[in-house]
């Protein structure tokens, strides 16, 4: 590797990975002639635009309009490009704006309920372009670690690939996080369904339909970008975006099974309460069934008869059919215990 450039005002030379936090929400990183360099500023970007073997990342953490618009018109995009960047809530997307390729992904966490941040992924002629909401680095992802210039002086085309290749990684956890979930309300459907479990799974089906918006359309971009002739994406190159095609149709099949436990679950869920209101109805009717027999036994006599059979003044037929009733409701408890309807 040659000999780093001499540091200034503007400059950071060294392999170290780029992204010190300086305060800026802009990161910006230049390769050129087997050198890196983070640099500080739109001026040092321009500066370093000016040389023409160099290849930048720049990596906008805002979304600040006037600021995605400068360096947008640094990198000479397509004013609809810079619409579509500043106007945020897109879908995942792909399009091909006189001969550059704008990318709409989305980063998506889960930390008890999922959560999505639009990334949205610009490859020019001269590098990358990458522009998101504060609260998500892409030097997290394992694919960036290390010097970010191995990486561009493979092409900017190579870092679009491995970052999307992060992002794509990304979706494996948070589709476990939510497997182990749906298997613990499965658990708890069988055991002690509540409010809660219901609650939840409907709580849980809305957002497997949200991370199916994201997901679902990410599968036709890399689709096209794999199919398509595309003057910046270098022909070797092709086979990585395969594999992050490859990775998002496992991703979708997944999803698709998950939504389809969901569904399933909620449906055991309403058997299961509908099986204890059946229960609990049989209970109940074996009890009527015990007290209406009682009750017409004991209809044949009149409450005077009562007071004369605590003052023992009843003759014995009466406490023949008293023992009568009494076991013929323990005889009519006792079927019914058999066939479990008390």
């Amino acid at each position: 590797m040659d000999e780093p450039t001499s540091p200034s005002s503007a400059e950071t030379p060294g392999p170290s990975p780029a992204g010190a936090d300086d305060g800026s929400p802009v990161r910006i990183v230049a390769w050129s002639s087997g050198t890196t360099r983070q640099l500080q500023g739109v001026d040092a970007l321009r500066a370093s635009l000016a040389e023409p073997d160099t290849r930048v990342w720049v990596d906008i953490a805002t979304d600040d309009e006037d600021i995605v618009g400068e360096v947008a018109q640094l990198l000479e995009l397509h004013p609809l490009i810079t619409e579509d960047i500043a106007e945020r809530n897109q879908r995942a997307k792909v399009e091909e704006t006189d001969g550059t390729i704008h990318i709409v992904l989305f980063w998506i966490a889960y930390a008890g309920e999922v959560t999505e941040l639009e990334v949205d992924l610009v490859l020019c002629r001269r590098g990358l372009l990458t522009v998101h909401s504060p609260g998500w680095d892409p030097l997290t992802l394992p694919q960036l670690r290390g010097d970010i210039g191995n990486i561009l002086k493979r092409g900017p085309d190579f870092l679009l690939y491995a970052i999307t290749d992060g992002i794509v990684d990304g979706y494996f956890p948070v589709l476990d996080a939510l497997d182990d979930e749906i298997d613990a309300l499965q658990d708890d459907v069988i055991q002690k369904p509540s409010t809660w479990t219901l609650e939840r799974l409907f709580a849980l089906k809305k957002e497997l339909i949200g991370l199916r918006r994201a997901m679902s359309p990410a599968r036709e971009i890399f689709a096209q970008l794999t199919n398509r002739d595309l003057e910046l994406l270098n022909p070797a190159h092709v086979i990585y975006f395969r594999d992050v095609y490859d990775h998002l149709i496992r991703v979708t099949d997944e999803l698709d099974n998950d939504r389809e436990l969901v569904a399933g679950t909620l449906e055991v869920y309403l058997s299961t309460i509908n099986n204890n209101l059946s229960t609990i109805m049989k209970r109940l009717t074996g009890v009527t069934v015990i007290l209406a027999g009682i009750g017409a036994v004991a209809g044949v006599f009149g409450m005077s008869e009562a007071t004369t059979a605590i003052a023992n003044g009843e003759g014995g037929g009466f406490w023949l059919i008293t023992g009568f009733i009494v076991m013929g409701a323990a005889l009519t408890a006792l079927v019914l215990r058999r066939i479990d309807w008390i």
